[in-house]
């Protein structure tokens, strides 16, 4: 730790820059069986009871591969990712974070053609128009379960206190008659994923155990501090069971809709945050990423998302906290939507670490260097489609932006997404702590395989983790200002195959292919921000499919990659020849078109 102190005096814990042998190699075609439907309830019951079987699909997986990497000899594993960059001793919190002053105009002015923002609530509420206390009473009928004929909308929530939303509705409500608004948050409403605690609702993380014991006693940090500005929160949101997957099929509690195309996943474990927001229900909601499941989720369903750095984000309270892959971020209709929610859910925690050491959140107001790097062999692997996409938006970035894009390489990407897989898949497994057969078919599987894991192969996969972290420390140091850019996933959706829908689906070659590009920012703790670049004809159902561009910054650096995302809106809006397309499922929750 002394070593990383010297290197960069401006971060706490940076690794040591180093480059590695980064020599491409791709990874072999997925040798992971594919099964859905009773079949696949009777192998989990068969894998769940022969330890023999378990240990052949641990094996299968390729896990075992790390042991003939040679680049991890005599390099020493790295468990805890966070990087905490030092600010000055005199920065001080910004005064307010939700003053009228903080929305950026917004790009697209006609009214048909956007969602509506935090400050669209906002106006109505100061006009008049509509109050805090209207707008519940139009969502609740479209979100609650417990009700005689429940909206299509309803499966990306778990449940709505109605008590509860109601009385924050109406104290804003008051506020806004006396003229005392809190900011432009005050009366907005917004939900938060299932494995956050909310005090007053059970958590059960998506599956049929109340994890909460009855009910949290005390709200996660990050949906205090929103529910501090006046932000009404109406409820808790589906997520894939266990967050062990990127689809979000959940046969317990039902697999929520896309907004664009209701014969494609919504992209998880996120997915019910992703299916509020891209239908409108919420203009934002908080969501937790340890494989991509922020990201993805906002791809699939056209919206705005930001897995911020390790720990930057408080995630208490919470018991399965030391998770070395999770975090907590935004999702968002607009850019400015998720650079206000992240601003106000990122204020450090006080009362633990390391989220009490980073500085608080502001606007970027220094000088940006705009460099971009792509490692070309990398983002070839993605689909035509995608690929076409990126390049569009890459151009523009370059052409008329003015940013510098420089070749890069990065080492160990086979390994290291095997090395991320075994860490989330073991610690996941570790944490459970109710019996597998409570479990869906696919996460009996997945956690009986993950338990297979011998300690060796885990320090293994820390070891990996630590070349990846040395390599990109010395990228950000050879190109100051450098955003690592790819797809966010290689491919355009996930169609839904109907006969999964009833007991779930393991596809590791999917959830592989799906989580390419994704991984590499859990892994080593670094930021990551996911925008919609274009659309794409469905092979099923009705409606576009969206297509996503990730871009990856230093430890610390969530500002500049705001400022990125604004310039990723400007394409979309200005470049893209067909414009920011609008979701087939949209719901006019305002009421004003």
């Amino acid at each position: 730790m002394s070593e990383s102190i010297q290197t960069s005096p401006r971060f706490f814990n940076y690794p040591t820059p180093k480059a590695h042998d980064a020599t491409f190699e791709a990874p072999p075609p997925g040798k992971n069986p594919v099964v859905k439907g009773l079949l696949l309830h009777h192998l989990a019951n068969l894998v769940a009871t022969v330890p023999l079987v378990s240990g052949i699909l641990w094996s299968n997986a390729g896990f075992s591969s790390l042991r003939q990497c040679r680049q991890l000899h005599g390099i020493e594993p790295r468990h805890d990712p966070t990087v905490i960059p030092l600010a000055p001793s005199t920065e001080e919190a910004p005064a307010s974070l939700t003053d009228e002053s903080n929305p950026r105009p917004r790009l697209d002015h006609a009214s048909n053609g956007r969602f509506y923002s935090i400050n669209d609530f906002h106006q109505a509420y100061v006009s008049g128009a509509l109050t805090p206390t209207d707008i519940v009473e139009r969502l609740l009928p479209l979100i609650r379960r417990d009700v005689a004929q429940c909206s299509p909308y309803s499966t990306a929530f778990m449940d709505s206190r109605v008590d509860l939303v109601r009385q924050a509705a109406d104290a804003s409500t008051q506020r806004y008659k006396t003229g005392q608004p809190l900011g432009i948050l005050d009366g907005v409403p917004f939900a938060v994923k299932d494995d956050l605690q909310v005090e007053g609702y059970k958590r059960y993380l998506g599956t049929r155990h109340d994890y909460s014991n009855g009910g949290a006693k005390e709200t996660s940090w990050c949906a205090k501090m929103l529910q501090k500005e006046g932000a009404i929160l109406v409820g808790t949101l589906t997520m894939h069971e266990l967050g062990m997957d990127t689809t979000n099929n959940n046969p317990i509690w039902g697999t929520p809709l896309n907004p664009y195309n209701t014969q494609y996943y919504t992209g998880g474990s996120s997915g019910g945050a992703a299916s509020a927001v891209g239908h409108g229900l919420v203009p934002f909601a908080i969501g937790s990423d340890g494989g991509g499941s922020i990201r993805i989720p906002s791809n699939y369903c056209g919206l705005y998302g930001l897995k911020t750095t390790h720990a930057r984000v408080s995630i208490a309270p919470m018991p399965d906290a030391a998770k070395s892959v999770t975090v907590r971020g935004p999702l968002a209709n607009s850019m400015a939507d998720l650079e206000i929610s992240y601003r106000v859910l990122a204020q450090p925690d006080p009362s633990t670490y390391p989220s009490s050491q980073f500085s608080p959140p502001r606007k970027l107001t220094m000088p940006q260097n705009k460099v971009l790097g792509v490692y070309k062999a990398w983002v070839d692997r993605a689909d035509p489609p995608v690929q076409e996409a990126f390049q569009s938006a890459l151009r523009y970035f370059e052409l008329e932006l003015g940013y510098q894009v420089v070749d890069i390489s990065i080492p160990l990407l086979t390994q290291g997404q095997l090395a991320h897989a075994m860490t989330i898949m073991a610690e996941g497994a570790s944490g459970h702590t109710t019996s597998i057969y409570d479990l869906t078919a696919p996460n009996r599987i997945v956690m009986r395989v993950a338990q297979q894991t011998p300690a060796t192969d885990f320090l293994l996969a820390q070891r990996v983790r630590n070349i990846l972290m040395e390599h990109l420390a010395d990228l950000f140091r050879r190109h100051p200002g450098l955003i690592i850019v790819t797809p966010t996933t290689p491919n355009a959706g996930w169609p839904i195959d109907d006969a999964e829908l009833p007991h779930g689906v393991t596809n590791g070659n999917m959830l592989i292919r799906n989580m390419e590009y994704v991984w590499l920012a859990n892994f080593t703790g670094i930021p990551c921000i996911q925008f919609p670049v274009g659309y794409v004809h469905g092979i099923k159902g009705t409606g576009k499919v969206p297509i996503g561009f990730s871009a990856q910054g230093e430890w610390g650096s969530e500002d500049a990659l705001i400022e990125f995302g604004h310039d990723g809106e400007k394409w979309l809006h200005d470049g893209y020849k067909d414009g920011k397309v609008m979701p087939e499922g949209w719901v006019d929750v305002l009421g004003m078109r």
